[in-house]
């Protein structure tokens, strides 16, 4: 499916029949279909959307990225779906959106679930990508470098603004496999309102990895 936002053509799956939304953001240099494992776990219980972000997938290659940008994305995204309020669910850098959209809109989210990322602190440099791909890839090779200095050099407000969100959350760790510092997700879920943390051994990408047991905490966190 796709559908007109100010910044171009986004594409996104829309699934299931439940009367509650997901929205699930994806990884850097994934889209909406890395989520499939999710969505048929989900998707007889809930209605689940999968949204390719610009520069990903069958989205828009703007040729401008940033987090913000991808975060008013998300919104411009769910008025366009008259989606007022809804689950939201973030991987990697999808989390980071999550993050931000979560902090500025905390009225529209029901539950957060992130997914092996905490806010970038900027502790760990990330190497600046060449300046071309050095072969084909699935998504805009000029998201990388704007979008890693943003890792690199993040804005502080970021962290200090998670006492902004509300609404209940998950914060999912993929454990001693995983290359994030899962004591930065510690320290995110101190500074969320009402948050919680657990770790599936699974590396980082966790929903794919272990998706049964992904899919089972994420059921059981929604219905609690």
């Amino acid at each position: 499916m796709q559908v007109e936002l100010p910044a171009g053509q986004f594409s996104y799956v829309d699934t299931g029949e439940g009367k509650e939304v997901i929205l699930l953001l994806h990884a850097m240099g994934r889209s909406a279909s890395d989520w499939q494992p999710i969505i048929d776990r989900l998707g007889d219980k809930y209605r689940t959307i999968g949204l390719d972000l610009r520069g990903h997938g069958g989205s828009s290659r703007t040729g401008t990225y940033s987090f913000e940008l991808m975060r008013n994305d998300v919104r411009d995204f769910a008025d366009a779906l008259r989606l007022s309020r809804f689950h939201l669910i973030g991987h990697s850098m999808g989390a980071t959106v999550s993050i931000l959209f979560a902090e500025r809109w905390p009225a529209r989210i029901d539950h957060l679930v992130l997914e092996d990322t905490p806010p970038p602190s900027g502790r760990e440099q990330i190497p600046a990508p060449s300046p071309e791909a050095p072969e084909p890839v699935p998504f805009d090779w000029a998201v990388l470098a704007p979008i890693i200095h943003q890792l690199n050099d993040p804005d502080p407000a970021w962290w200090t603004d998670l006492g902004n969100i509300s609404a209940p959350t998950l914060v999912i760790g993929g454990g001693h496999e995983s290359f994030i510092d899962q004591t930065e997700l510690s320290e995110t879920v101190s500074r969320i309102p009402d948050a919680r943390l657990i770790t599936i051994e699974a590396g980082h990408h966790v929903h794919s990895t272990k998706p049964d047991e992904f899919a089972s905490a994420v059921q059981a966190f929604l219905t609690v």
